[in-house]
Formats: C-alpha cells, structure tokens, sequence
C-alpha cells in the first residue's frame, strides 16, 4: 500500500528534505524517518486532508525533533556556538545553483521556524493554508512569519534582490 505513496509523493519529499538539510546525507536520514514513521502511523492518515499535507508535516516535524535533539547534544558538530558554526560554513562552497546562491545562504541564516515557513511556502509552492496545516499553526502565524522573514531577508540582502 506504501508502496503507491512512495513512488507518487516521494520524489517531492526527498526536495522537501534536500530543502531543510545542507548536509545530502542528512537529508537521506530525514526521507528515509519520514517514511517509517509515515508506515507505522498510516492508520492515522485522514484522505479528506490529502496525504502530501500529511507526509509534509511528518516530515517537518521530524526534522524539528532532529534540531531539537541536536540543540539538546553538547557533542553534536563540535562547535560552541551558532555564529562560529556559521562562519565556518560560511567558507565552505555549497553546491548550488549559483544564480540562487545568495537567497539559499540568507533562507538558511533565517531562525528555523521563519526558515520552514519560507522553504514550505516558496520552495515548495504550499499555500498559506497548507503550510499551516503542515506546521500546525494558525493562517496569521504563518503570515507574520513569512513577512519576518522578508525584512530579514532584505536586511541580510543589502536590498539587493526584490523578495
């Protein structure tokens, strides 16, 4: 039964997870959980609401649970705080499409629950209620965080791009 799912709706989800993790092997980490955890609680899938809503906030809310599991681990990358981790990265060469590199940098400075909401609703095309659905928050919520975002994000920009 999975199986259909799967080949319908996993191709999104792996973006979905390529999306939310910098590191690819992460990603594969966070589509591979999304998807037990999607079997072992398929009995709760409602087909009113649509499964791509329901594999999206699964998967949302596992990666949350991995940020949150690594905030709480001492040992988890080595480094002391966010900003030395951030400058660090900062001189690695990401692999991306070059003509989006600043915009992908900026999303990825943004405080996580203003990065989900962006990386859902422009990356992945959901609409405000979808992306509400998804991150269980109300419609207003998703909205204030999408316009945080925006200043932020033209803040980071220097103005330079049109968000």
């Amino acid at each position: 039964m999975i199986d259909h799912y799967i080949e319908k709706h996993g191709r999104r989800l792996y973006g979905l997870c390529r999306t939310l993790c910098t590191n690819p092997s992460d990603a594969d980490d966070l589509y591979q959980e999304t998807w037990l955890k999607a079997c072992s609680k398929i009995d709760q899938y409602d087909k009113v609401n649509g499964f791509e809503p329901w594999i999206t906030r699964i998967c949302v809310n596992t990666y949350r649970d991995q940020l949150r599991k690594n905030a709480r681990s001492l040992i988890f990358d080595g480094f002391k705080s966010q900003e030395s981790k951030d400058a660090v990265m900062e001189n690695v060469s990401a692999i991306e499409n070059q003509d989006y590199s600043d915009i992908h940098g900026a999303v990825r400075r943004l405080p996580e629950k203003l990065r989900t909401t962006v990386i859902l609703y422009y990356f992945r095309d959901l609409n405000i209620g979808e992306a509400a659905k998804a991150l269980q928050i109300p419609s207003g919520t998703v909205k204030s965080r999408l316009s945080k975002a925006k200043k932020l994000l033209k803040e980071m920009m220097g103005d330079e791009v049109e968000i």
